[in-house]
């Protein structure tokens, strides 16, 4: 709920911010150093704290941390969309995104278990040792903001190419910004993206949500089997980055979405459709592993793909809002994607909460000792009935109506009118 406001905030104040380093970089350089301090705190609570006091810490540190990313990401991805104008040449620029993405999430995963949360004394399992927790928050700052400070450093020097401001801009008053949010709604485009991003982050939430109970008690994975499956994460985030923008040329942004959502549906879906249809091997047997992994890649390539194509057309549809209107607004749109992306989490752990209620999952049950009537039903949670929400977000990204002959329309008018302006 905090995030529903503060997103479409920081984006709108973010569109009309007016100094010397630009509509973006101000709030990417404000943002870094309290973002480590926070991210530090959440990992080393007082040792003192507990009950009431030790939630209201969490709450508080967890909450500020959210507003600090957001602070930080909305500008650095409408920053990102600005970079080019070109239809293609924005999907290269996105493709880069998410491959940094990944290659972030996945070096942070390895140093964690590999260092910090390695094997001790009296702790097979590094993740039950508090006492490496302070240590891994205090690396992980120091990362954090080393990282936004570096990326605002060094890209300067794209702030003179930039749009800027109105002169006569200032912050939205409330009123004004829901009067902003509105206008944008009413962008046809962009209202369908936004449906079928919710549509999705119920699909990929819920998985996320039940994933350790799939590979614990579905699969029988045990952590050595589980650390194979950031390699096929990276197989899949690198075929994307390969692929993206070469799919955004061929067949546009639009059916390149529409096409990542159909294989999303099939390949997350299918090994458990396959299990119970009595296709897939036994738990014990050795090809399973090799084959949940490939499905795994295939399926993190498809949304790797479907991220990078939304990412582009959020520029194209900024492009189009300032061709109807004469203002840019690359903030606000970009908060829709921020705001979606840590909703996947929330609904996820909803849904996929509620879900591991109602079928009677037990709690602290060992692998091998559940039943198998409560698996099944688990089975078809993580299948085919998370599937459907993604399968109704097809129909909305078809629906979504700029393709490369409106762009380069919409950009001959820009011009034009800039050109018209100027003279």
């Amino acid at each position: 709920m905090f995030d529903a406001v503060s997103d479409p905030v920081v984006g709108a104040i973010s569109d009309r911010w007016k100094s010397r380093f630009g509509r973006r970089h101000p709030f990417m350089f404000v943002a870094a150093v309290p973002l480590g301090l926070v991210f530090f705190c959440i990992f080393s609570p007082p040792v003192a704290l507990e009950g009431w006091a030790l939630f209201a810490w969490f709450t508080a540190f967890s909450v500020a941390m959210r507003l600090l990313v957001t602070l930080f990401a909305i500008p650095h991805l409408a920053f990102g969309a600005e970079l080019s104008d070109d239809y293609l040449q924005r999907s290269v620029v996105m493709s880069y995104n998410a491959i940094f993405g990944w290659v972030g999430g996945a070096s942070i995963f390895l140093v964690a278990n590999l260092v910090y949360f390695a094997r001790s004394p009296g702790f097979d399992n590094g993740l039950l040792n508090a006492q490496a927790y302070p240590a891994f928050g205090l690396a992980a700052s120091v990362a954090i903001t080393a990282l936004i400070l570096a990326c605002a450093w060094f890209t300067r020097d794209q702030i003179p190419r930039l749009a800027k401001a109105p002169m006569d801009a200032r912050p939205p008053r409330m009123l004004e910004l829901l009067a902003e949010l509105i206008e944008v709604l009413s962008n046809r485009n962009y209202l369908m993206l936004l449906l079928g991003l919710f549509c999705l982050a119920l699909t990929l939430g819920t998985r996320e949500t039940i994933g350790l109970h799939m590979n614990t008690y579905y699969w029988e994975l045990v952590p050595a089997e589980l650390a194979w499956f950031p390699l096929g994460s990276g197989i899949g985030f690198f075929l994307a980055f390969a692929l993206a923008s070469r799919f955004h040329g061929w067949v546009d942004k639009r059916r390149t979405a529409v096409a990542s959502l159909v294989l999303l549906s099939f390949f997350a879906a299918a090994p458990v459709v396959g299990r119970l249809l009595g296709l897939m091997p036994s738990n014990d047997h050795p090809t399973l592993l090799p084959i949940l992994v490939a499905f795994s890649a295939a399926s993190y390539c498809t949304v790797a793909i479907l991220n990078i194509s939304v990412m582009s057309m959020l520029a194209d549809i900024a492009d189009q809002h300032e061709l109807d209107t004469g203002l840019r607004k690359e903030g606000i749109f970009y908060s829709a994607r921020t705001f979606f992306s840590k909703a996947t989490s929330a609904l996820g752990h909803m849904v996929g909460g509620i879900a591991i209620d109602v079928i009677g999952f037990p709690a602290g049950a060992k692998p091998g000792t559940v039943d198998e009537g409560v698996l099944f039903q688990l089975g078809m949670i993580d299948g085919p009935i998370a599937a459907v929400p993604a399968l109704i977000a097809i129909v909305f990204y078809s629906r979504y109506a700029i393709d490369r002959q409106r762009h380069a329309e919409i950009q001959q008018a820009l011009k034009d009118r800039r050109a018209s302006a100027a003279a």
